[in-house]
């Protein structure tokens, strides 16, 4: 995703604007939020209404083509984010550049979470299980609003921008693992996803090893099919299947950086598959907010208190809390970044949105508690106007 190629003007400039500012997955959820407020009976028709039959489960045929099919291409994406970022070069694969912003992922998810488990156990224990909720990041929101933030430095990014999005990836990384770990989609079959795991990730090495396939088409059909399959039948939820192709397909040796000039260029086959469907892609988190997010405004509740105090809260105060626990022990902030600068991540960080939404569904079954912390996921976007407030009470004005 470079941000050095010269921006398109007229309606071409347009379009790109909407593609890579995620305004797909807003307007989705807005209109997700007025139909199910003018209509909730035909809305919760067409999303909610089980109609199908999936590995002998009843669902709703166009929630779980979205959910757990399409989706699984999104985090893709945020796993290929992953695995370059850990290549030499990237973000993730120095431990002294990493270990402050590694610390600081660390405090954003534990602060929000302890948040809401306390204020649950306070007012309402039933929605204890939805605690990884607020522990979201979502990378476009968040990267967006830093963007208006913060100034380039000799015509580099700012280095507040590089924390956020290493610890935004580091984020992500977390999350995939508490999904897959504490919300299983039913009776877990370890054999059985170990052994189509297995047999995916073996296709995939046989491909790219002796074969020397180049295409990502064969790798999505047969070892992706295998993997999500084995997914759906293991109890872990299929969204998440295709995560591991990240790791099994040809890639570049080394990594420019998330956001360095000529990173999305690469014609490896993992840069190659983010370039197919990157475009996709925003389209299916449009269908994504439209499918989970039509919520009646009368679910607002203590599910939506939670989630904007963890957010809003929890999660800058974990951030700035355990990145200066790390100062304390040499770790440095990278130059030309401050304890202001710092702060502003801080509550940049607090926009959940995707992710979030996601783990709402994912927590609860349709229902009251899921509808009030679906409300508080899509409140979490008031954090950017927040942080712009902020950062222009505590930043000094760009030289």
């Amino acid at each position: 995703m470079s941000h050095e190629a010269p921006k398109r003007t007229g309606i071409p400039g347009i379009i790109d604007f909407l593609f890579e500012n995620s305004i797909f997955l807003l307007v989705g959820a807005a209109a997700a939020l007025i139909y199910a407020n003018l209509a909730p009976d035909s809305y919760g028709w067409l999303v909610h209404t089980k109609n199908a039959t999936i590995a002998g489960h009843k669902v709703n045929l166009f929630h779980f083509l979205i959910n757990d099919v399409a989706m699984a291409l999104f985090f893709l994406l945020a796993g290929k984010e992953i695995r370059e970022a850990m290549l030499p070069g990237g973000s993730l694969a120095n431990a002294r550049t990493a270990a402050l912003p590694l610390l600081a992922t660390i405090g954003g998810m534990a602060g929000p979470a302890l948040l809401y488990v306390l204020g649950a156990q306070m007012f309402n224990p039933a929605l204890t299980r939805g605690w990884a909720v607020p522990m979201a990041t979502d990378i476009a929101f968040s990267y967006m609003v830093a963007r208006l933030i913060f100034p380039r430095i000799a015509g580099k990014t700012h280095p507040a921008i590089v924390f956020l999005l290493l610890l935004a990836i580091a984020d992500d990384a977390g999350g995939l693992i508490v999904l897959a770990t504490f919300y299983p989609t039913g009776d877990t079959n370890l054999l059985m996803l170990a052994g189509l795991l297995t047999a995916a990730i073996g296709t995939s090495m046989l491909f790219w090893k002796v074969f020397k396939i180049k295409s990502f088409w064969p790798y999505l059909i047969l070892p992706g099919s295998l993997s999500w399959y084995g997914f759906l039948v293991g109890g872990i939820h299929p969204a998440l299947a295709l995560v591991p192709l990240a790791w099994c397909l040809p890639h570049e040796h080394t990594d420019l950086g998330v956001w360095a000039k000529g990173e999305s260029h690469g014609e490896d086959t993992l840069n190659r598959m983010e370039h197919w469907w990157k475009r996709p892609v925003e389209i299916i988190l449009g269908l994504f907010g439209f499918v989970n997010a039509g919520v009646v405004f009368s679910a607002i509740g203590v599910g939506t208190a939670l989630v904007c105090v963890g957010l809003l809260v929890g999660k800058p105060i974990g951030i700035i809390g355990m990145t200066m626990l790390g100062r304390l022990f040499g770790l440095k902030l990278p130059e030309g970044m401050d304890v202001r600068d710092l702060i502003v991540v801080g509550f940049a960080a607090g926009i959940g949105f995707t992710v979030a939404l996601f783990v709402s569904v994912v927590a609860f079954p349709q229902g009251d508690l899921q509808d009030s912390v679906k409300m508080g996921a899509l409140f979490s976007f008031v954090v950017a106007p927040i942080t712009l407030i902020v950062a222009k009470l505590i930043r000094k004005p760009a030289s």
